[in-house]
């Protein structure tokens, strides 16, 4: 029985004061997971006052650790991560190995081992995707193609901290760990067996899990019960975890993360993502909880100049990094300000691997603190980070001939090769935009061989149109120069297929000053959007919702009138009065 009131006391105090500390720093503007880790730091040891009980934290960590790794799973689209491939594979691999490098060096300097200084190096080097989400959501750019950028960066950095993470124990012996040593031989030896494991886990999931686990999840859909269907998710996802430690050795990080991706191949994937959310939150909530109990307040006045050492990788050193890497690949300056924006800072996979390392007798003591020092502070500031963007962008535009540059610079994708047919240079329409909009927008206008320039800053998706024989110039639309390359001067009509509202108004605007008599047809969430666009620009307004009940409406008439005009047999002899 007093295990139990224990364990009950720990969860009561944990989601309780979670609650009201999270609540505060998200009225402080602050992203919620600060307050849930200041819960953890008035609940740990550290704190006068109440104490939770460590053991059953850590195994209600492991829960919201196996949750929050089945929900990256669950989202994880290998689809919108190739999309941006060629920027968001190379880009993270880079900046982890930079952050890494960075973060390694300060620890050799303060004197820990190389397994010690290699896993806070790739705790400092991995941002917080849970963070991140929400920033992108705050700000509304989640699903514009810098947006996209962003959440493929953090997810080729994910993938690559699950490989650390298998990869880790293995190796513990040889970086200096307490786990037993074991020579060269011993070690390719234990690493080949961890690896294949691995492998025949990972097999397993994808011959058999992909097909088997949608399979129950669409059989327990049929019930029309939500209790089992929520039963069966949140079921897979332990289970899943569980086995996979049990039979193959693998992390309940990695089951978890599988166990999402074979159930996003049902068509119930929203479903499950949608059902199991409140669940994953409140264990989540418990898993940073626990996190926060580690921290030791006494490090920020005991270790002031490691802890602003901390924040200056995190904020600084991996802003720079990531920054430089996405102008070398051409890309927008603005993009570039957005994306290392979003990676200054540290959260959920930099405290599990610092767990882990703790585990593994490769850190020492003070190391955790450090972390979670460096994780609060940067989380704190990140949010102000991102309001700086705007400002910044026009401080450096104005004030340096560097930036002017960068921002217009030669590229071949920013004009229109020599090549293209002249048809397309008179009365043509321009296509801003071809996400899932503009794509369908631009079959129609194929079919019907109306020609038209596609004007989009996805380098990826102008090469692939150009390689298409598709007119396309690659460049933010909101910058005139890529409309004069869309020869937005001699067209007839711009589509504007993107969902940012100021970015809209900004097309149409430098759109009626090249060319005054154009038209313009927008697209829009919000019917006071499409009111104000309609009266200032005489736009021509698609509501999402609106364009939606039509269709339907439509289909139900045209449906209905048809089987009015059809004859109508008599009615049965035993049923005429």
């Amino acid at each position: 029985m007093a295990h139990s009131v224990a364990l009950i006391h720990t969860i009561a105090a944990a989601l309780g004061l979670a609650l009201a500390l999270g609540f505060f720093a998200t009225w402080l503007r602050l992203p919620a997971l600060v307050g849930y880790l200041l819960a953890g730091v008035v609940l740990g040891p550290f704190t006068p006052g109440f104490v939770a009980d460590a053991g059953l934290a850590s195994q209600l960590a492991e829960i919201g650790v196996m949750l929050l790794m089945f929900g990256v799973g669950l989202h994880f689209s290998l689809g919108d991560l190739l999309a941006v491939r060629k920027i968001a594979v190379p880009g993270a691999v880079v900046q982890m190995m930079v952050a890494t490098a960075l973060g390694m060096s300060l620890a050799i300097w303060w004197g820990w081992g190389l397994g010690g200084a290699l896993v806070f190096g790739l705790a400092l080097s991995v941002a917080s995707t849970v963070v991140l989400l929400r920033a992108l959501e705050t700000l509304g750019i989640l699903d514009t193609h810098t947006g996209r950028i962003a959440v493929g960066w953090l997810v080729v950095e994910d993938l690559a901290m699950v490989l650390v993470l298998v990869l880790l124990p293995p190796l513990a012996g040889w970086l200096g760990g307490t786990t037993q040593d074991v020579d060269g031989a011993n070690l390719w030896k234990t690493l080949g067996w961890t690896l294949l494991q691995v492998g025949g886990f990972v097999a397993l999931m994808l011959l058999v899990g992909r097909r088997l686990f949608p399979w129950v999840l669409w059989q327990v859909a049929r019930t029309g019960s939500r209790e089992l269907f929520t039963l069966c998710v949140v079921a897979a996802a332990v289970g899943i975890a569980f086995g996979s430690a049990a039979l193959f050795g693998v992390s309940f990080a990695l089951g978890a993360f599988f166990a999402g991706m074979v159930m996003r191949e049902s068509e119930f994937s929203h479903r499950a993502a949608h059902e199991s959310l409140p669940l994953r939150d409140a264990f989540a909530v418990l898993f940073f909880v626990s996190v926060g109990m580690l921290f030791n307040p006494a490090v920020l006045w005991d270790r002031p100049l490691q802890v602003l050492a901390v924040v200056g990788i995190i904020m600084v050193g991996k802003t720079l990094a990531a920054a430089g890497l996405v102008l070398a690949f051409r890309y927008p300056l603005n993009t570039a300000l957005t994306v290392s924006a979003s990676l200054a800072q540290i959260g959920e996979f930099s405290f599990i691997l610092v767990a882990l390392g703790a585990s593994l007798g490769l850190l020492p003591p003070e190391a955790a603190s450090l972390v979670l020092a460096g994780a609060l502070i940067s989380m704190a500031l990140n949010p102000l980070l991102f309001h700086t963007i705007a400002p910044l962008q026009a401080w450096l535009l104005a004030r340096s001939a560097l930036a002017r540059r960068l921002e217009q610079r030669d590229d071949p994708l920013a004009e229109l090769p020599m090549s293209t047919d002249s048809r397309y240079l008179a009365r043509q329409v321009v296509l801003v935009g071809y996400g899932r909009i503009g794509r369908r927008v631009a079959s129609a206008l194929i079919a019907s061989d109306i020609p038209f320039v596609v004007a989009e800053q996805n380098r990826e998706l102008v090469e692939a149109l150009r390689a298409d024989g598709v007119a396309a110039v690659f460049g933010d639309a909101t910058d005139p120069a890529v409309l004069i390359q869309a020869h937005i001067a001699r067209a007839a009509m711009v589509v504007i297929a993107t969902p940012g509202t100021l970015d809209v108004r900004q097309i149409i605007d430098t759109a009626k000053t090249l060319n005054p008599a154009i038209e313009t047809v927008v697209r829009s969430h919000s019917d006071e959007d499409a009111r104000r666009l309609r009266q200032e620009w005489g736009s021509t307004v698609f509501v999402a919702n609106d364009a939606l009940a039509v269709a339907i409406s439509q289909h139900v008439l045209e449906r209905t009138q048809s089987r009015r005009s059809r004859p109508t047999a008599p009615a049965p002899l035993h049923e005429r009065g």
